[in-house]
Formats: C-alpha cells, structure tokens, sequence
C-alpha cells in the first residue's frame, strides 16, 4: 500500500470509528485514483470515489476525512438526480454549500481553500440555489460526473436513500447521530413536496368539515339530528412590499390562494405593509369573492413584521396568518396563538412559526 493510500484508508477507519454515519456511507464508495488532467481534486459518479493523487498527499488525515465525507454526502443526499432543469455551475456550487456547513458542524477539518458560506446552514441545495448569482466566481470543490441515464440514475438513488437510512438507523442506535445531520436525514428520508402543495395541505387541514348539533326548523320534527356543517375560515394574508419579493411572486401566491379559497369557506383579510401598514390597510374578501390585489402597492422602505401581528390583535383571532416575505425583518418577539406560515423567498430564517420555502 503506497503511502496514499495508507493515508486514505487511515481517514476512512477514523470516519468508521469517530463518525459512524459518515463512515458508513464511505464505505459504499470504492476508491479510484483518477488523472489529473480531469480530476483536480476528487470526484464522484456515485458509484466511486476518485481522487488526484496529488491533491491526496497535499493534505493530512483530518482534511481527507473531509474530502471523503463530502463526496459520500453528495450520492446519499441523491444530488446526481435532483438538479433537474437548473444550470450545472450553480446546481453543483448549490450542493457543495449545503454539504460543507454540515461537515464543519460535525467537527472535520475542510482543504484549503475551500469556501464555507455563511447562512446556508440547515438550507438544501434547491433552497440555496436560487441565492447563487449566474457569474459566481467561486468553484466546486470536487467534480461531479453524474451519467445522462435516468433509468441508472434512478437505481442508484434507490440505492443510496437505503444505505443513508440503514447508516442513519445504526449510528443512533450507538448515540452518534444528533444535530445538524440528523435533521438533515430526517428532513432527506421524508417526502418533498413544493410549496403550492405544503401550502394547500396546511390549508386544506384548517377546513375540516365539522356536525353540528343545532335545532332544526319546527317543519323538521322536534328530533335533533348531527348534520354536516363547514365552518367558515378565517385567513390573514400578509404582504412583505418592501421591495423584497417582486409584483410577479406576489400575483403567483395570490393567485394560488385564491384557487385554495375556492375549495373551502375561507373569508381573507389582506394586510399589506413594509415597516408599517400600507394605505388602504385591510382589504376583505368574502368567501363569494374572488381574492385579488387591490392594485399597486406602494412600499420599498425597511421591513419590520410587528405592525401586521399588532392589527391582528384588534381583530378576530384568524385560524391561520400566511406571510409573503424575505423574512429578511423584525419579528415580534412573542409567537401569537394562532398558526403562522412565513413564504419566504431566500435564505433567512424566521422566529417561530412554520417555514416553507417559496423559491
């Protein structure tokens, strides 16, 4: 065994040892070295490591851990089949970035010259995505040689989702599974949905149909039956106009509201607002009423949330508050008693409430 070797395989029995979900996942991924004139530093097919012999002697043990660790990463978090229709540049930067912060949380030591940006913790590669310029100047770190074949695409995605779950199920059975990259796991293994879809389930939730017992009519009979009754919803939607999310993603999610209103009994109040309430503030439409923009909003100025949470206060306690926004905003720093849903284009985080992105 060459001294590279060695090295590479001394990094792999740590990973076993010390991080035994990502050592587990290494262990699926045979070790090739490749040349240099088209592996610079590693690389993954998903079904081998590759690596530059040079760039492999270049760092220590620890480094390789990570180098090992972020190609494994890239095949059980299916990153060969999820790029779709976006740009390859920004798809494999996207999924170096969402990688990176996880292997940082975890205690390894990244090469030189590899870049961790700051915000993208906990954020997918579609989430980060739509957040890298189309000239970045930065570069992947390794190269990904995913084939055109979908249909061994799709198997080797089937294969990868079973060893991230076995790998998950062993390493929290020995208690070495916790943050960051568990709720990575947990969020990967359950099923994605767009935001239409999340939105529409949340909403849909909120219009159980219900019995009533109320007393019917005399012409009825003097018996009281339980008969089916729609309650009728009461909805916030509030608007972030400060020039974060554009007139298009606003006529999108209100559009898509509306579609939802029509299936349930749903009265909505409008409330639109950068750092205070916009003129005109509320606008209600019945549940016979198509909801649409009461025409241009004028805003652009800094954003703060308080103002929509505080004229809700004067209002009957609504059964859901959609927000449209950055999140980029002061939160108030009490969650109300009622559900909240923040549509949140970009990468901020929110307070409290549910999260769902809307890129």
């Amino acid at each position: 065994m060459t001294d590279i070797e060695n090295k590479l395989a001394t990094a792999r029995t740590k990973l076993i040892l010390d991080k035994p979900f990502l050592g587990a996942l290494v262990l699926r991924l045979p070790m090739r070295a490749a040349e240099p004139k088209w592996c610079a530093t590693s690389a993954t097919d998903a079904k081998h490591f590759y690596y530059n012999p040079e760039y492999i002697e270049a760092l220590n043990v620890d480094q390789v851990q990570f180098v090992l660790a972020h190609e494994a990463l890239h095949c059980a978090l299916s990153h060969l089949t999820r790029r779709q229709h976006r740009n390859k540049f920004r798809w494999d930067l996207a999924c170096d970035y969402a990688i990176n912060p996880l292997l940082l949380e975890e205690g390894l030591t990244p090469p030189p010259n590899v870049w961790i940006p700051e915000g993208t913790e906990g954020m997918t590669a579609e989430e980060i995505y739509p957040t890298i310029e189309e000239n970045d100047s930065d570069e992947p770190m390794d190269k990904h040689i995913y084939g055109d074949n979908q249909q061994e695409q799709q198997n080797l995605e089937t294969q990868w989702q079973q060893r991230l779950a076995g790998a998950a199920q062993q390493a929290q059975q020995a208690g070495k599974l916790n943050g960051a990259m568990a709720r990575m796991v947990d969020h990967f293994l359950q099923p994605q949905l767009p935001w239409r879809m999340l939105l529409a389930r949340y909403m849909t939730m909120m219009a159980r149909d219900d019995y009533t017992y109320m007393r019917p009519s005399r012409r009825e009979g003097s018996a009281i039956f339980p008969s089916l009754r729609s309650s009728q919803l009461e909805i916030i939607v509030a608007l972030d106009i400060s020039g974060s999310v554009t007139d298009k993603e606003i006529s999108q999610c209100i559009a898509e509201i509306n579609s939802l209103k029509g299936q349930m009994r749903a009265r909505i109040t409008l409330l639109a607002c950068d750092y205070k309430l916009a003129e005109g503030t509320p606008w209600i439409y019945e549940p016979w009423e198509d909801f649409s923009a009461p025409g241009k909003f004028q805003g652009g100025g800094g954003t703060s949330f308080k103002p929509v949470f505080e004229c809700v206060e004067q209002m009957q306690t609504p059964d859901l508050l959609v927000y449209f926004t950055d999140a980029k905003g002061e939160f108030p720093e009490q969650e109300p008693n009622y559900p909240v849903i923040w549509l949140v284009k970009g990468k901020a985080k929110v307070a409290w409430g549910q999260r769902i992105q809307l890129n």
